[in-house]
């Protein structure tokens, strides 16, 4: 609305600008819209996450902000056509880095023999988040977190959880394995048909990688995610049974068999099994034979690690009936088993009596089992 009845200058729109993750980074784009040329605004900063949040005319509105570094929030004037002149950001509300919390990007290469054959050649990435102070006569216990989606990402933002978790004395590590979003298509493309091996295994040699380190208790380690990556806790401690001490496990997917008639995205548990979905074609035995083959449930007699399930009363996109039967395997196999139950909560549990006494569950659970 425009009450003094006058025209309001607009913006002609030369140039389009977003926030886009860029392997582990996020980072503020602009494209011209004449050229389709793509400057990178903030390809020089340390930080790792920028995120527009508005803009009027040439004025961008940001927040910015890493792993040891709350959001800060500043403005900045887009550079003009042809311009080599690099923003100059005006801070409006600082915040201040925190001293004791370290965090860095590390590069995996696949084994050769774990290649996707199909789209060779193809890195993936890991941040670790850790406490600054690494003495040597001490060895920190390890979380390792593999993001849900799967195609999805995780970026050097900052990140309460993990950041307490630092304050506790713990290193995290967040890994984005094949198949994560900001790595190309071929990425992405690669992971279907392939979950429940290729994303296994680059987690695990992403743990492993990390764990050569002195630093690190490798006989305190814990794993800990939410739907995809609970998917992956659960298949990581089948697949290496007793190498994780404790495990959480959020909405997690537990078999694609079972949960592709309750979900609300069934096209999801094809497609990631590596079929081509259509909603008038019912899988047949052969199909319904390798999406349990893909899943979790499979490896359960392996299991050794006690698990902590967190489900949301209310989830339609991974229903809770997948955790429950989780639940159910395990304590008929007599493992160490609890189950929080949040009514009112559907897939995010981010309602804040579910993520507050969720974090002080999980923090409470992995001290137990890690012995702490």
């Amino acid at each position: 609305l425009n009450p003094t009845g006058g025209s309001r200058p607009t913006r002609s729109f030369k140039n389009i600008s977003f926030c886009s993750s860029m392997f582990v980074l996020q980072d503020l784009l602009m494209v011209d819209m004449s050229t389709g040329s793509i400057t990178n605004l903030t390809s020089k900063s340390e930080m790792g996450n920028w995120c527009l949040l508005n803009m009027e005319r040439d004025l961008m509105v940001v927040s910015c902000s890493s792993p040891n570094y709350p959001p800060s929030l500043r403005v900045g004037f887009l550079p003009g056509r042809d311009s080599q002149e690099e923003v100059v950001w005006i801070t409006l509300e600082d915040s201040q880095t925190l001293p004791d919390i370290d965090w860095k990007i590390l590069t995996l290469t696949p084994a050769s023999e774990q290649d996707n054959s199909q789209y060779p050649g193809l890195d993936f990435e890991a941040l670790l988040i850790k406490p600054k102070e690494l003495k040597e006569n001490v060895k920190r216990p390890l979380i390792v977190t593999p993001h849900g989606g799967p195609h999805s990402v995780i970026v050097a933002d900052w990140l309460l959880s993990y950041s307490v978790l630092c304050k506790m004395g713990f290193a995290v590590l967040l890994v984005n394995y094949r198949g994560s979003t900001g790595y190309g298509q071929d990425s992405i493309l690669s992971l279907c048909g392939n979950v429940g091996t290729q994303d296994v295994r680059d987690v695990q040699q992403a743990v492993e990688e990390v764990l050569k380190c002195p630093h690190f208790n490798k006989e305190k380690v814990a794993v800990s995610g939410g739907s995809h990556g609970g998917f992956l806790a659960c298949h990581l401690i089948g697949q290496y049974p007793g190498f994780y001490k404790a495990c959480v496990a959020r909405n997690p997917v537990i078999n694609l068999a079972s949960m592709i008639g309750s979900t609300d995205i069934p096209d999801w548990c094809m497609v990631e099994a590596g079929y081509e979905y259509s909603p008038e074609c019912l899988p047949d035995a052969a199909v319904w034979e390798q999406m349990l083959n893909k899943s979790p449930i499979k490896y359960i007699p392996e299991v050794k690690t006690p698990v902590l399930l967190i489900l949301g009363e209310d989830d339609k996109r991974v229903p809770n009936k997948q955790g429950i039967e989780y639940y159910k395997a395990l304590k008929a196999r007599k493992i160490p088993v609890r189950l929080l139950w949040y009514p009112g909560n559907n897939h995010s549990l981010s309602k804040v009596d579910a993520e507050s006494d969720g974090f002080m569950n999980i923090a409470l659970w992995i001290i137990q089992h890690l012995n702490l």
